[in-house]
């Protein structure tokens, strides 16, 4: 193998798209492969071949990065590419699984003879389209200077959690990470829905919090989302901070944690979903504080 890995990336969405085109950048030789093809054919204008097969992604691959809604969905398309999977080649897989399905996924791995990295990211479109988002990543440290190269196109730093990917530290630390982040969303959205509904400006509150301990860069970045209709192109859709949100109680409850706020925040958004705003930003769980006939 050459110091710059061949690369598969099975998933370009919108952090899967981003990413591949950051390895691209980074100089690697990048396979592509989306299950709607016109996603990931743009790719092609970074250098990236864009496959029709998972299978043909992977075949001679140094490391597969997998970029997917969830575990079943990894599983399912890592199962199509097995007859082409290399032993030996290193698995990034960078989707939010989840704790429960880690497990299945690292099972996959040892029987395909794969090197297996938990290592889902921290960011959303904007840090993956500059390359900045942090990989927290657990796996063995035979293979690391492998993956290093894809973790340092894609990311501006690597947290390394643990040397057993399939222990799922990794996934567990950004499972409490955006535990934060929907919350913060959800408060986001509640402060301009109740701002709205008090007829009170809702920069009176921003100023009156401005340079304080409750003061925070993340809540006037999604509440101007929503102020100033810019919804779309989403950094992080309503339908995957759904996803992300039961995952979160999921754990909880497998640990006998009860999480309140993660459920009401999968209900807010799973509410914004059905009023027509799932493809947009998970900002838009503002709307679920309303009928749906008004906004």
């Amino acid at each position: 193998m050459t110091d710059k890995p061949t690369v598969s990336v099975l998933g370009t969405g919108i952090m899967g798209a981003a990413m591949a085109r950051n390895l691209c950048r980074a100089g690697l030789d990048v396979r592509a492969w989306n299950r709607t093809r016109e996603k990931a054919e743009p790719l092609t204008a970074d250098g990236a071949r864009v496959t029709d097969t998972p299978a043909e992604a992977v075949e001679g691959a140094d490391v597969v990065l997998t970029m997917l809604y969830d575990g079943n969905t990894v599983l399912e398309v890592m199962r199509e590419a097995a007859p082409a999977l290399r032993p030996g080649a290193v698995w990034a897989q960078c989707t939010t699984a989840g704790t429960d399905l880690v497990t299945d996924l690292a099972a996959f791995a040892r029987e395909h003879g794969l090197v297996f990295y938990d290592a889902p990211v921290l960011g959303t479109r904007q840090p993956a389209e500059a390359g900045q988002l942090t990989v927290l990543a657990a796996g063995p440290e035979a293979g690391r200077e492998t993956v290093a190269p894809v973790f340092d196109a894609v990311g501006a730093k690597t947290v390394w959690t643990g040397d057993d990917g399939g222990a799922g530290s990794a996934s567990r630390l950004k499972l409490v990470a955006n535990s934060w982040v929907l919350a913060a969303t959800a408060a986001a959205g509640e402060v301009l829905a109740l701002s709205k509904a008090l007829g009170v400006d809702p920069h009176q509150f921003f100023d009156l919090i401005e340079g304080g301990p409750l003061d925070m860069g993340y809540l006037r970045a999604k509440a101007a989302l929503v102020i100033e209709g810019k919804l779309s192109p989403a950094s992080f859709a309503v339908t995957t901070a759904e996803k992300d949100a039961r995952l979160i109680v999921e754990a909880g409850e497998r640990e006998g944690v009860r999480l309140d706020v993660a459920e009401a925040t999968a209900e807010r958004l799973a509410r914004a979903a059905a009023q027509g705003h799932a493809d947009e930003d998970m900002a838009a769980a503002y709307f679920a504080s309303f009928e749906p006939t008004s906004t």
